[in-house]
């Protein structure tokens, strides 16, 4: 085709520099995690698998959905059974899991894509969207890990587009959450796929509130530009969220990456260049979000075929002007070719993911890579980046000495710590290929000895009536000189995402304070609090609360 053969001629001379005079790797300084592959003996065996409309897609869900903390994983099958895995971990041991073949509906388990987790009902249990092929389905979550199909009882129409992203966040004056579908290709538009993205689709919850939400009124979002990743964000600590979408370029004509003004006094609409929006075509897959330096005003990963973006507000950005700027390259980031191996042509990006691996207290990022299918210009061996952050700011490779740059072709991930030892784990979907999952058992330093990693904390939110996981709070965490802020969301990394405990490495550091913004901007009072402990924070509380796994 044109666009593969000029596309090959362009990344032939971007990427002809030897490896060792364009980017040889920086001598790692601190701890590596020792992550060891585990699935089969855990229990899951499960594969992603399909033709070309599962080429995307393959994501995962981690999160308790029978109380006892424990995050369980519901995972997408494409052509294969979506499946939900409970977790019978031990505290601080091997993982775990079993699988409940009966927990989700089993006409709904075919064609799905995707898996997202949070309470829209407001009710203390985690509900299931399922991106499809076809049918969008919201799974309403019971007790013991039970599920029942909700669209018709939530007034949800599930379509018939090809979904492959999802965001959710809960504005202020609505009683459940504002959810955002993005859609890929129209297949049944003429000359599909190219040029045929369809629109994707913007659902706030109608009249008054009640027991059930009404989302019977749909905002289509046009155009759209092939979706798959999207993220509900407070780009400017306007305290109004905007949805940010990556767009795969491969399938759009005259598309762009886009972040799109969503508030409630007016009709939605994407920002312009006149806004300040500055145009950016890429093979959008994935979105991360993290404030890496503490300044209240997030960065972004986005992930791609070639290259991955870091972006950060440009010195000319305004409060409502969305100026962006790229520093992937300088922060060591671009992860735009394998780092282990012979095979030199570009990466492909999916899931992407900012989190502490070590419990440093820097955020690392990772990256589920894989070639879409056979594209011989992209690389065949592509394993996953876990760029570790540096003491003195950016990142270095270590996937390979972690233990995770495996011969699979990675799609969706979540990060949990499965068996709240509190070291983060890791799960990854695979194309045509078993999942992944990987254990963190401590770190090794850079000269081969072995140590137990940083202190860290894992927080959990709590607030009564309407958003009872605090989604889109802000968390603040400070040790020493050091703050550290993490966000509560929904949606972004690839068809995959995670929900529970918010993880914060602290380094040396075995005493933190923590403050919390609430979704509505109020602030808690600080609470003082030891390292290494599960942390419970209710909603004017004067204290946080421990909890301690069972023994």
């Amino acid at each position: 085709m044109t666009r593969t053969l000029l596309l090959s001629t362009f990344l032939t001379a971007l990427f002809a520099t030897p490896l060792a005079a364009q980017d040889a790797p920086p001598t790692l300084s601190m701890d590596i995690p020792v992550m060891i592959e585990e699935a089969a003996a855990a229990g899951i065996d499960h594969s992603y698998t399909g033709p070309w409309e599962y080429f995307v897609g393959g994501g995962a869900a981690a999160f308790d959905c029978n109380g006892d903390r424990l995050p369980d994983l519901a995972v997408a099958g494409g052509t294969s059974k979506a499946s939900l895995y409970v977790n019978r971990s031990a505290i601080s041991g091997e993982l775990s899991f079993e699988e409940k073949k009966d927990a989700l509906p089993d006409d709904t388990r075919d064609k799905v894509t995707g898996l997202y987790s949070l309470d829209i009902d407001n009710d203390g249990h985690r509900d299931l969207v399922m991106l499809r092929v076809g049918e969008n389905i919201i799974l309403k979550g019971g007790p013991d890990c039970s599920f029942t199909e909700a669209n018709r009882a939530f007034a949800f129409d599930g379509g018939r587009a090809w979904s492959t992203a999802f965001a959710a966040t809960f504005e202020l004056h609505l009683p459940f959450p504002t959810l955002a579908f993005g859609n890929y290709v129209d297949r049944s538009a003429p000359g599909s796929p190219w040029g045929t993205c369809h629109d994707n689709v913007l659902l706030r919850p109608q009249g008054a509130g009640g027991e059930r939400p009404d989302y019977s009124e749909p905002n289509v979002l046009t155009p759209g530009y092939c979706a798959l990743s999207m993220i509900f964000t407070d780009w400017n600590r306007s305290g109004e969220p905007a949805l940010r979408v990556t767009n795969d370029r491969q399938y759009y004509r005259e598309g762009q990456e886009q972040l799109w003004r969503v508030s409630p006094d007016r009709p939605p609409r994407p920002y312009r260049r006149a806004d300040g929006w500055r145009r950016v075509q890429i093979w959008g897959m994935g979105i991360a979000e993290a404030d890496l330096n503490a300044d209240g005003y997030p960065e972004y990963a986005l992930t791609s075929m070639g290259d991955t973006k870091l972006q950060t507000l440009d010195d000319e950005a305004e409060a409502d002007r969305p100026v962006y700027r790229d520093i992937a390259f300088d922060e060591g980031a671009t992860a735009h070719r394998p780092y282990t191996g012979d095979d030199l042509k570009p990466s492909t990006g999916w899931h992407a993911e900012f989190d502490d691996f070590n419990n440093d207290g820097r955020l690392d990022l990772f990256i589920a890579k894989g070639n879409v299918q056979q594209m011989p210009d992209f690389a065949a061996f592509d394993p996953d980046n876990l760029l570790l952050g540096n003491a003195g700011g950016g990142f270095s490779e270590a996937g390979d000495k972690a233990g995770i740059a495996l011969p699979r072709r990675g799609r969706g991930a979540a990060v949990a710590d499965f068996n709240l030892d509190g070291m983060l784990d890791l799960a990854v979907v695979n194309r045509e290929a078993p999942m992944s999952l990987f254990r963190n058992a401590g770190a090794r330093t850079a000269d081969g000895s072995a140590r137990q990693t940083g202190n860290w904390l894992q927080i959990e939110l709590r607030q009564d009536g309407i958003n009872r996981d605090a989604i889109g709070a802000t968390v603040t965490v400070k040790s020493g000189n050091e703050t550290r802020t993490r966000k509560a969301h929904v949606g972004g990394g690839h068809a995959s995402g995670s929900a529970g405990f918010i993880h914060v490495g602290t380094g040396v550091a075995e005493r933190a304070q923590i403050r919390v913004q609430w979704p509505d901007g109020e602030w808690s009072a600080p609470f003082r609090v030891f390292a290494n402990n599960f942390v419970v924070i209710e909603r004017g509380a004067t204290q946080a609360q421990y909890w301690y796994p069972p023994e």
